[in-house]
């Protein structure tokens, strides 16, 4: 709607995890790292949580992508299935559409993984809402984090979850599966000076060229009612956008910012 108004080839704020929008900032460019040096010293199990909206799906994304050239990637974006489902997921991601013989997923999967072993390809299993893992699946996951050679796991698993996860694998009877994570990151949301850049980098990338649109009564409000939350911006940041336009002004002031927190009850 607005979208011409400001010069603008797509919406910048939406909520789809676009990784051309993917913005570097510090905790999810160290959380990248983190991750693809783990994956690359094959330590096996990996986990990254964050509240909701702070990115996980979008940085998962873009690990997925930044994966792609090195390993063999299992992406599971909805985790909550029976045991036998996730296994089926798997296989599938892995392009295998014939069920295993007795239901045996585990040994499929171990053939799937040492033929890609003997072509020198990885393997790496994401699983996106993982606080969402059901117990018999966290059982299974912790059986598919025991495929391995004599020299080395044949598959790293990667959990993204919002912090219920460490809830979940605090208790004791998941404690075999907990103490397999050799690393884990926690994503922080964003401070004032973040979310100008943040502001910045989206609307540069959906093709915006001209002065600031946010003023800094609008930034200081925005980080107030978002609370460094980039889920959060983009809504504000789009309501503030079309209501903007709508009045038939071009800069978003702090009155823009008001209002759209407003609507979204965050007053």
């Amino acid at each position: 709607m607005y979208e011409r108004y400001y010069g603008l080839s797509e919406k910048p704020f939406s909520l789809t995890p676009d990784t051309e929008f993917f913005y570097r900032s510090f905790t999810h460019q160290q959380a990248l790292n983190v991750l693809l040096v783990a994956i690359r010293s094959g330590d096996g199990f990996i986990k990254v949580t964050g509240e909701v909206g702070t990115g996980k799906t979008l940085l998962c994304r873009k690990l997925l992508d930044a994966l792609e050239a090195e390993y063999d990637t299992v992406y599971i974006p909805n985790p909550y299935l029976t045991s036998s489902a996730l296994l089926d997921a798997v296989l599938s991601e892995m392009g295998i559409t014939q069920k295993p013989k007795g239901n045996n997923h585990l040994a499929r999967i171990n053939d799937y993984l040492l033929a890609s072993a003997r072509r020198n390809r990885a393997t790496v299993i994401i699983l996106d809402e993982a606080q969402a893992l059901p117990e018999e699946c966290l059982e299974a996951i912790r059986l598919l984090s025991n495929l391995e050679t004599g020299k080395r796991k044949l598959v790293q698993i990667v959990l993204f979850g919002q912090p219920e996860l460490d809830t979940r694998l605090a208790q004791s009877n998941i404690r075999q599966l907990r103490q397999r994570i050799m690393h884990a990151y926690q994503l922080q949301p964003l401070n004032r000076d973040s979310v100008r850049s943040y502001l910045l980098h989206r609307i540069k990338s959906a093709g915006y060229r001209g002065p600031e649109l946010f003023d800094h009564g609008a930034l200081r409000r925005l980080h107030k009612f978002s609370q460094g939350i980039p889920r959060v911006i983009n809504v504000l940041c789009n309501k503030a956008l079309m209501l903007a336009y709508a009045s038939g002004e071009f800069y978003v002031t702090r009155k823009h910012i008001e209002a759209a927190a407003a609507d979204s009850q965050l007053q």
